[in-house]
C-alpha cells in the first residue's frame, strides 16, 4: 500500500469503510474494517492524509490517527454530500470524503482536543438539564392547573405554587405524592445546573 496518498473513512459504530487513492487518483483501497481493527491497520501504513466527516466521534479518531503520524482532516458533512456519486452507502460516502478532501478550496473543521470536547459536553449537558427543568416546571404547572391552582410565569414563582399545593387539603394523597416526586426531581435538577454553572 505504499502508493496510497489519501484515504476517506466513513465511520460508524461497528464497521468503518475506507476508500484510498494513489497519486493518479485511482482507487487502490476499498476496505471495510471493524472498529477494533482500525488503529492496527493505520499503524501499519506510512503517514498519509486521512479524511472523515466531522462528528463527535471523528474528533477522537482524528486524535488517535494523528498520534500514529497521519495527517487527519475533518470535513463538514454538508460539504461532502455533493461528492456522493451514487446512492447513499458507506462505500459511496467514503469515496465522497476522499474526493472532497482533495479539493483545494475545501474548508475543514478543526480537530478538538479531549479537553475541548469535555467543555463542549459540559455546555450540552447544562442545556439538557435546563430543558429538563423547564419540562418539570411545565408539568408541575399543568398538573396544578387540573386542581385549580395556578401561578404567574417564571421559575421563581414555582416555589410558591408548590407551597400552595402542599397547603391545599382538597388535593388527593396520590396527587400530592406525585407533586412531591416532581418537586424532588426539580430540586435535584436545580442543584445539577448550579454545579454545572460553577464548572
Amino acid at each position: 500500500m505504499e502508493n496510497l496518498i489519501r484515504i476517506g473513512m466513513d465511520t460508524s459504530k461497528t464497521v468503518f469503510q475506507l476508500h484510498g487513492v494513489d497519486a493518479a487518483e485511482q482507487p487502490v483501497l476499498l476496505k471495510k474494517l471493524r472498529r477494533g481493527r482500525v488503529l492496527a491497520f493505520f499503524a501499519g501504513l506510512s503517514p498519509l492524509k486521512v479524511g472523515m466527516e466531522a462528528c463527535g466521534a471523528a474528533h477522537y479518531w482524528a486524535r488517535e490517527l494523528r498520534a500514529l503520524g497521519h495527517h487527519v482532516v475533518l470535513l463538514p458533512p454538508q460539504y461532502v454530500k455533493p461528492y456522493v456519486k451514487r446512492s447513499k452507502s458507506d462505500a459511496a460516502d467514503a469515496a465522497a470524503i476522499c474526493e472532497a478532501m482533495s479539493r483545494p478550496s475545501m474548508r475543514f473543521v478543526p480537530v478538538k482536543s479531549a479537553d475541548n470536547q469535555a467543555l463542549q459536553m459540559l455546555a450540552k449537558l447544562r442545556a439538557q438539564f435546563i430543558g429538563r427543568r423547564t419540562q418539570l416546571a411545565n408539568a408541575i404547572r399543568g398538573f396544578a392547573a387540573e386542581f385549580g391552582l395556578v401561578a404567574p410565569k417564571g421559575l421563581s414563582r414555582l416555589g410558591d405554587l408548590l407551597a400552595d399545593i402542599r397547603a391545599d387539603a382538597t388535593i388527593p394523597d396520590m396527587a400530592r405524592e406525585m407533586f412531591e416526586t416532581l418537586a424532588r426531581d426539580y430540586a435535584r435538577i436545580n442543584e445539577e445546573i448550579a454545579a454545572l454553572d460553577e464548572k
